[in-house]
């Protein structure tokens, strides 16, 4: 069976026909267009080029943005124009295929527990480090939600009190501390007058500048608190970090993996958790999709 995964980013959306073993088959990329009717277009097309070449069972959408429990609705994605959108059923119409929704984060987590990083885990988190942070738990294979389909918030866990502003309105935030945009706010606090952007600082840091390294060591432990926070939560038997900052992760993660030893609570006195980077990288949201897809058509809706 072939299904296709799409993710749908603020910039682009990028599909791809996908195997049951996460192989990628082919791809196709369009710009996202402002509008919610042209943006449904266009994955409608983008969906088409693929299957005028491959015969496919059904289509997954990973979105950035809070999904209704049923996986057929929208209810908010802060950068693209849906808003309480039944999206799946509008794609399905269109295509005459089955269609099924999905944050992206948990759809990057599917396809590390299915195919990557987290294969054979039973519980089983992502920590997708970029911007800002998302994050996803798979349990036993289930991709756990929440009452609501909006957990887990873990970029958003308040580390430092009275800490960084972040846009969610709170202060001290995970992701204020561990991010691209934390890299770049913490080499600025330090000095740095010439590295505006989180790779810049990775970049430098890479090339042994002094001040670049001291913020990626400043990372790395918030890097640790945060984690020891979700294994004191969720106890989970994988942490797989993924994200564009985890490009960069052979400078910090060795020390990210120390600090969140000993920040755990029972610390020496209990198993942790192997703490991975991803193993698919930037393609992990489509053919997590695609997966979710494939078990839909198999097995039918699922009501949460």
């Amino acid at each position: 069976m072939l299904t296709i995964g799409v993710d749908v980013g603020g910039t682009s959306a990028r599909a791809a026909v996908v195997d049951e073993h996460g192989q990628i088959l082919r791809t196709h990329r369009v710009p996202t267009p402002k509008t919610g009717s042209e943006l449904n277009s266009a994955i409608a097309d983008t969906v088409r080029v693929l299957t005028d070449t491959y015969p496919v069972d059904g289509v997954g959408l990973a979105v950035a943005g809070f999904v209704s429990e049923d996986l057929r609705m929208v209810r908010f994605a802060p950068h693209l124009p849906w808003r309480h959108v039944a999206v799946a059923d509008e794609l399905s119409h269109r295509l005459g295929l089955p269609v099924v929704l999905e944050h992206d984060a948990n759809a990057a987590a599917v396809a590390e527990q299915r195919f990557g990083a987290a294969v054979g885990a039973r519980v089983a988190a992502l920590v997708a480090i970029g911007t800002g942070i998302g994050g996803a738990l798979v349990i036993n294979g289930e991709v756990f939600r929440g009452a609501f389909g909006v957990a887990p918030e873990l970029g958003h866990l308040r580390l430092v009190p009275d800490g960084r502003e972040c846009p969610c309105g709170k202060r001290g935030c995970w992701e204020r501390y561990c991010s691209g945009t934390a890299l770049a706010a913490t080499a600025a606090e330090l000095g740095a007058t010439n590295l505006p952007t989180g790779v810049e600082v990775a970049r430098a840091a890479d090339a042994g500048d002094e001040l670049a390294l001291r913020a990626v060591d400043d990372l790395a432990r918030w890097l640790g608190e945060g984690l020891a926070l979700v294994a004191d939560v969720y106890d989970p038997e994988v942490v797989v970090i993924s994200g564009g900052v985890s490009d960069s992760a052979h400078l910090f993660l060795d020390r990210a993996r120390e600090r969140y030893a000993a920040a755990v609570t029972g610390s020496g006195h209990r198993p942790l958790a192997r703490v991975r980077v991803a193993h698919h990288g930037d393609p992990a949201a489509m053919i997590g999709a695609a997966a979710i897809a494939r078990e839909h058509v198999l097995t039918g809706p699922k009501v949460r």
